[in-house]
């Protein structure tokens, strides 16, 4: 049995290397995180190219924000699939993930060499960024998915025990308590997203067999991954397992990823305070999914095998898991989205990892860039223009590292 969207008689299936051409572009020109990418996606492929149908578009949607991993990724990576087979699918993801790659890993090569007031003040000002973007991060997903009291209460539980707790597996606890607990109280919690189904025709099939595989690989790199660490302590290895946790973990979007990153590299001692919040800051002025931020920590990990190799274990950790997930559960979405259960715990842990995002703004965000009270106005200046005036977060980019530029000129 084959489970399948609908599709226009318009949207044959077409050759990868258009698919590669389409999404290059995009790769190229969609800054604004994964909300903005999915307007892009609709305008390009629904309005303009019909490839497939605006409801069609919507249920890829609501399939890829249901699971772990960048939403954006995946949704570019089933169109590419539904387009051109396999080679589509990889070339979707090339052609949308590669330039943002590139540009964070140029960004890691020469940040060495930024010393200074002026190129330690661009650093400080993209550390600033960071505090703006997860500040702006936090707000938005507290409005949306704490909208009530008991997802709120959640959320605040989530807080109080990653102030606890010091455990490395305290992110991995929350996000198991926020689903318990969504379990518990979200019971009547509903979703306009739930209302929708995947249609079945015979244009776009991922097959019950391939799905099981797909679920089978990721269940046995998330878990055989840290056997093989704990076994052979090979750098690579140990590479591979800490991004691909993150990836498979990661639910609510791109940002999400910055406390899962952060204990994975920082705490771990891979890379430094400094060098991460100085990569996350860039990360936000390069087009392209935010996961990208993946390749930068993979380059300026000291243990990689060499610069190239880390980057490359880095980038595909991250993004395989959601790949993965996407192929596992095309087969089963119909049903999987009609069980109330299902809701309520994907509410549940949706408000935990809005606690988890607001731990992470202190530490390590905040604690780190936020050294003065000028330090403080660039960062609320920041906040606000995102927030409010709705500048475009290139443009704050922009604007920030000037003032951390100034900032350290004057000192």
């Amino acid at each position: 049995m084959k489970t399948d969207i609908a599709l226009p008689h318009s949207s044959r299936m077409g050759a990868a290397g258009e698919v590669l051409a389409v999404f290059l572009k995009l790769g190229l020109t969609c800054f604004g995180g994964p909300i903005a990418h999915l307007g892009y996606f609709r305008r390009e492929f629904v309005e303009r190219r019909g490839w497939l149908d605006d409801e069609s578009f919507i249920d890829l949607v609501g399939l890829c924000q249901f699971l772990p991993g960048p939403a954006s990724s995946q949704v570019g990576f089933s169109i590419g699939l539904l387009r051109a087979g396999w080679l589509g699918g990889l070339a979707a993801w090339c052609g949308f993930t590669l330039p943002s790659v590139l540009l964070l890993i140029g960004f890691a090569a020469i940040a060495p060499s930024l010393g200074g007031p002026v190129g330690s003040g661009l650093i400080h000002g993209l550390k600033l960024v960071a505090v703006a973007v997860v500040a702006q991060a936090v707000w938005d997903m507290a409005r949306r998915l704490c909208p009530d009291h008991r997802r709120a209460a959640i959320a605040l539980i989530a807080v109080a025990v990653l102030g606890i707790l010091s455990t490395v597996y305290a992110q991995l606890i929350v996000i198991g308590l926020g689903a318990v607990l969504g379990l518990v109280l979200c019971r009547n919690t509903t979703s306009t997203d739930t209302a929708r189904v995947l249609q079945h025709t015979h244009e776009f099939r991922v097959s019950r067999t391939v799905g099981a595989i797909a679920l089978i690989l990721f269940c046995v790199l998330l878990f055989g991954l840290p056997a093989l660490v704990a076994l052979h302590a090979d750098p690579a290895v140990r590479i591979l397992e800490a991004f691909y946790r993150s990836g498979a973990l990661v639910f609510g979007g791109g940002h999400v990823v910055l406390p899962l990153l952060q204990q994975q590299t920082v705490a771990a001692g891979l890379i430094s305070s400094n060098d991460f919040l100085a990569g996350y800051g860039a990360a936000q002025a390069v087009p392209g999914p935010l996961f990208t931020f993946a390749a930068f920590l993979g380059w300026m990990m000291a243990e990689a095998p060499n610069h190239w190799t880390g980057a490359l274990l880095a980038t595909v950790g991250i993004f395989l898991p959601g790949l993965l997930l996407v192929l596992a559960a095309l087969p089963y979405w119909q049903a999987l989205r009609a069980r109330p259960s299902m809701t309520a715990l994907l509410a549940g842990v949706n408000a935990a990892v809005v606690g988890l995002l607001a731990s992470a703004l202190y530490s390590p965000v905040w604690t780190s860039a936020v050294l003065s009270k000028l330090d403080f106005a660039i960062a609320v200046i920041g906040f606000f223009l995102l927030t409010r005036w709705r500048l475009p977060p290139l443009a704050v980019v922009v604007l920030s590292a000037l003032a951390g530029m100034a900032e350290a000129t004057l000192h």
